[in-house]
């Protein structure tokens, strides 16, 4: 199998790996590079709990290829925190309750972090239309919306 290097930036550091052409970007963020938080759910694409921001954009790490990350911007789960502080979304979906068993919760903040970069005052309607590549059995979303909307007030104060 024919292995490629890459070198890409992940949550802020440069990384630069050899991985084999197949290797998928979920598989590379989790077992070269240790990042747990982006988990491994339906591996069809379908649940979005393997989601991450490629230049900022959604991308089902399940699905993707590592060489396709080269030269990018990565960011999982564990970026969002800076110097010990939770991202505002972070603390939201604590305190609002948008996270029960907490698999599909790194996928869900992802999304939810393209969604408020894209539309930073979204509608409750807006939020479930941007988060519907997201799957939860836990919570109903209705407290996964809310989280969302209630950090959109804290970050940008609609």
């Amino acid at each position: 199998m024919s292995k490629h290097t890459i070198a890409l930036v992940v949550n802020g550091e440069r990384q630069e790996a050899e991985v084999p052409a197949r290797r998928l970007l979920a598989d590379f963020l989790r077992d070269d590079l240790h990042l747990t938080g982006t988990k491994r759910g339906c591996e069809t694409g379908t649940c979005g709990a393997c989601s991450v921001l490629v230049d900022g954009e959604v991308v089902k790490s399940c699905l993707a290829l590592a060489v396709h990350a080269d030269g990018c911007q990565v960011t999982t789960v564990e970026g969002l925190a800076h110097g010990g502080e939770l991202h505002p979304l972070q603390e939201s979906f604590m305190r609002c309750g948008g996270l029960q068993c907490g698999y599909c919760t790194p996928g869900f903040l992802m999304a939810s972090c393209a969604l408020l970069a894209r539309n930073p005052c979204p509608t409750e309607h807006e939020v479930r239309a941007g988060l519907n590549g997201n799957l939860c059995r836990c919570t109903g979303y209705s407290q996964i919306v809310e989280s969302v909307l209630d950090a959109a007030e804290k970050m940008h104060g609609n």
